[in-house]
């Protein structure tokens, strides 16, 4: 599957007969948040899991030399926490291009974190089967290759550093991230 999946997002999952959508965000969209909103709720996903797998080739890297930025993986029994976002259909016009690089949008049950209930929303997951899927690496390797990416939207370390640090201001031990930055922050002088 190639790497641009603008229209492939609005194929498979049109969204203009809804109001609005729950959308999660796991990575920078936990810190980032550049497109407009209805409402904003910590909320986390079931049988899922963080890593540092996916390639970016148009925001943390380049297509020669391409940055490594968060996808979820399934695993049983695991929690993924996150932010969710409530947006109109038409957000996702500015979403499907950010999450361009190999992402599909997935529709998921969402679970809020600090009141009960769920609701049914969106998650861009980027799959083993898209072109700039990078796959797993040592935490080690991992960081070594964050250090020396940079993009348009600037150094792959920041990506790294400011998430952990939301994850933080949310309470939220994930120790994927956290290993990683530790070995980001061993290579610093």
């Amino acid at each position: 599957m190639s790497h641009n999946t603008i229209s492939l997002n609005k194929q498979r999952q049109p969204l203009d007969h809804l109001d609005s959508v729950w959308l999660f965000g796991y990575g920078s969209l936990i810190y980032k948040t550049d497109f407009d909103y209805l409402d904003a709720k910590p909320a986390c996903i079931y049988g899922w899991q963080r890593r540092f797998w996916q390639g970016s080739h148009d925001h943390r890297g380049t297509p020669e030399a391409p940055g490594r930025v968060l996808t979820l993986i399934e695993e049983p029994g695991a929690r993924c926490v996150g932010m969710a976002y409530q947006v109109t259909p038409d957000t996702f016009e500015h979403l499907d291009h950010r999450e361009k690089n190999g992402y599909l949008r997935v529709f998921t049950p969402l679970h809020w974190l600090h009141e009960p209930g769920e609701t049914g929303g969106v998650v861009y997951l980027a799959s083993p089967d898209n072109e700039a899927y990078l796959g797993p690496a040592s935490d080690a390797e991992i960081a070594a290759h964050i250090a020396k990416s940079r993009g348009p939207s600037g150094p792959n370390s920041e990506y790294l550093l400011k998430l952990a640090q939301a994850l933080r201001d949310m309470n939220e031990q994930d120790e994927h991230v956290f290993a990683i930055e530790r070995q980001l922050l061993a290579l610093s002088p």
